[in-house]
């Protein structure tokens, strides 16, 4: 891999550093005398990704191709690190579809690189209208470990992340028999009790999937999930700063409940994200419309169906919406989601060397990427 140095603005102190990356891996950062106007992150990291520009890990046919060009598309957008996202499914269509993310990752370094694990939202979810989100009603069952351990055999260990609803009778169980196996648990799309909350936490659930989404538009005042959520300083929670899955007034108050160090950034995009607006039929909600204001929902409705904002947008959201300084959004996407990722996201000595240059006009415009100490070509076809 040889060395590479890379200078950039600090975004904390606004001042230039420069990294030294040897064999993929930071040795050096230290102060540096250059003029720039390139800002300097570690690569971003995505929790939660059905898709992007066109290519789709929910699709029926998805293929090595398909993780190839998914991963082409997320390093354009600085994300280094990612985690493909399954929703609700048959068991037969999950396993289908680890075992080719397991086959790309076997075949093509870089998705091996960009891809630690596979996340499974569902299908252990809700079931009742609202709270299930745009995942099908008829693939949402009770966890299993046994179907879990199917799974595992079909991607070779692959899954690492499960979000589930921990209403069910067997929920406890089913997290504490993950957490030992060293898969992380998130709790989504939920209509538990607070005492049901509580007690997936102390089974050792450790995350809030997009919390305050995956709800009804009417809900009670008091005894939701949400709050319990928000309280627990166990839990960390992801948000999808998109503009339109949280006003900016909401986001503010989670982020001040949570705190920077406990708040994660997600994209939640699906496959049609980067793509022109329309109506289109999907694995992931059917049959959808893509609005020109970056709105996406179930055809006819005002249902969310997911995302199509970048996980850069998402970042750039943040600091509109919010008032929080750069740095902080940065954090919520990059070492704050590297902690479910073995310490990715991070600059610092003896970190993996990926890294983002990018420029900051109130949106953000990416440069440069390195991928474990590789300078990738983000304009590749």
């Amino acid at each position: 891999m040889g060395t590479n140095e890379i200078t950039g603005l600090d975004p904390r102190s606004n001042r230039p550093i420069r990294l030294t990356a040897e064999d993929g891996v930071i040795t050096r950062i230290e102060e540096a005398n250059v003029n720039t106007d390139l800002y300097l992150s570690a690569g971003f990291v995505d929790l939660q990704v059905n898709g992007y520009a066109g290519y789709d890990v929910n699709s029926t046919h998805i293929s090595v191709e398909t993780m190839a060009g998914l991963v082409r598309a997320m390093l354009a957008q600085g994300v280094t690190s990612f985690a493909p996202t399954l929703i609700s499914a048959p068991e037969q269509a999950i396993c289908c579809a680890l075992r080719a993310i397991t086959e790309a990752r076997k075949n093509d370094p870089k998705v091996a690189a960009c891809v630690p694990f596979v996340h499974l939202e569902g299908p252990h979810i809700s079931s009742l209208d609202g709270y299930r989100g745009a995942h099908p009603a008829e693939a949402i069952r009770p966890p299993s470990i046994a179907e879990f351990e199917r799974w595992q055999d079909a991607g070779n260990g692959l899954v690492g992340m499960v979000t589930l609803s921990p209403h069910f009778d067997q929920s406890s169980e089913y997290i504490s028999a993950l957490v030992k196996r060293g898969v992380h648990v998130a709790i989504g799309h939920t209509h538990a009790t607070p005492e049901q909350i509580g007690a997936a936490v102390d089974a050792g659930a450790s995350l809030s999937t997009h919390l305050c989404n995956g709800i009804p538009l009417q809900i009670p005042r008091h005894r939701i999930a949400i709050w319990r959520q928000l309280a627990d300083d166990r839990l960390s929670a992801s948000f999808i700063a998109d503009g339109h899955h949280l006003p900016g007034d909401v986001l503010t108050v989670m982020l001040r409940a949570k705190g920077v160090a406990r708040s994660l950034l997600v994209s939640d995009s699906v496959a049609l994200a980067g793509m022109p607006p329309g109506v289109y039929t999907t694995p992931v909600g059917g049959r959808v419309e893509s609005r020109q204001d970056g709105r996406l929902c179930l055809f006819g409705s005002e249902l969310l169906a997911g995302s199509i904002a970048s996980l850069p947008q998402c970042i750039a959201r943040t600091v509109q919406l919010t008032g929080i300084p750069l740095h902080d959004a940065l954090a919520m996407a990059t070492e704050n989601p590297g902690r479910w990722m073995a310490g990715r996201g991070r600059i610092a000595l003896g970190a993996r060397a990926d890294v983002v240059r990018f420029r900051w006009t109130g949106e953000i415009a990416i440069e440069d990427v390195w991928l474990a100490g590789e300078r990738i070509d983000t304009h590749q076809s």
